[in-house]
């Protein structure tokens, strides 16, 4: 039953994330399904949501259609073809998707194979991981309307709906501390963390996609974009989070090292699709603290990451 009601976000999600490489007309027409499924599914969205939260989610719901942050005004922005403002919009639309998506009850909608329900550690649902990055040279980051500090806070939400094992692998990592004094290396177009050399600790997850369309993840595959397969989960995003490969194999992600992907059109490929697009398990996107990721230098350091939200969801392999 919740397949139905988690489908209308994740639909509306996918409409959002794909117009970013697309001529203004295709985009409104993506933008109008969107709104209208918000609008004609409004029952079903509040009904996959706990009756505690019922009342926030319907503020929220409001929001996503006439908030500043909303549907109708990306929708106003797009008709003025005002590329900036449509990027600015299009952002803090899919930051109110994912609240709401974060509101809503956890569960997966699908069943792992058994054998990697045993093995890794899965997320079921969403959580938000907070990170704090720290200037390796003294210098400063300078975020958007605030001060200059040596530190700057980064939020990903972590999407354990359309990759459990990836984002269950990261989020036990996160609670286990095994990044914090992690050091960054800004390569090109993304943001690389450490290796973690001997304080490996994480699983070597699968390489987990889900193909749009599908109602779970390929395991060990990757995606052929040139035929027209699209990821859930996009790597073509700025701010998306990805796992690295594993050195030994590709069919496997490392246990341990991730990367922030700095999405360019103008390095990308046809229809603005990254080159890299369906070859990564990407697990979450960057929603508070963007304006941060261009600042950030080799050396600079994770201080700390937390799993601020959805510890509830980790479920550990011995538990299930």
């Amino acid at each position: 039953m919740h397949q139905l009601q988690r489908d209308t976000l994740e639909d509306i999600t996918y409409l959002l994330r794909i117009p970013q490489r697309k001529p203004y007309g295709t985009m409104e027409g993506n933008v109008k399904k969107a709104l209208k499924l918000a609008v004609d599914e409004k029952d079903s969205i509040l009904a996959s949501i706990p009756a505690e939260l019922k009342e926030k989610g319907s503020l929220v719901h409001a929001s996503l259609i006439e908030g500043k942050g909303g549907l109708q005004t990306l929708l106003q922005s797009i008709k003025e073809q005002d590329a900036d403002k449509v990027s600015v919009n299009l952002a803090s639309t899919l930051d109110t998707v994912a609240e709401l998506e974060l509101l809503q009850a956890p569960g997966l909608s699908f069943l792992l194979p058994e054998q990697y329900a045993k093995q890794y550690p899965r997320l079921s649902g969403r959580g938000t991981v907070e990170f704090t990055i720290e200037k390796g040279d003294g210098s400063t980051f300078s975020p958007v309307g605030g001060e200059q500090k040596n530190t700057a806070t980064i939020q990903v939400v972590i999407d354990g709906y359309s990759a459990p094992l990836t984002a269950g692998n990261f989020a036990k990592l996160v609670m286990d501390g095994a990044y914090n004094g992690a050091k960054l290396n800004s390569i090109n177009q993304a943001i690389l963390s450490d290796n973690g050399g001997e304080k490996n600790s994480g699983y070597s997850v699968p390489l987990e996609i889900m193909p749009s369309g599908q109602f779970e993840p390929l395991y060990k595959t990757t995606l052929s974009v040139q035929d027209g397969e699209l990821p859930v989960l996009p790597l073509s995003v700025y701010g998306a989070v990805a796992m690295a490969h594993n050195e030994a194999s590709e069919e496997y992600s490392s246990p341990y090292q991730f990367f922030f992907y700095l999405y360019d059109k103008r390095s990308a490929g046809l229809g603005g699709i990254s080159f890299d697009e369906g070859q990564f398990s990407v697990f979450g996107y960057t929603t508070t603290g963007r304006d941060i990721l261009p600042q950030i230098k080799t050396g600079d350091i994770i201080r700390s990451a937390k799993l601020i939200e959805g510890q509830d969801r980790l479920v550990l392999p011995n538990e299930s």
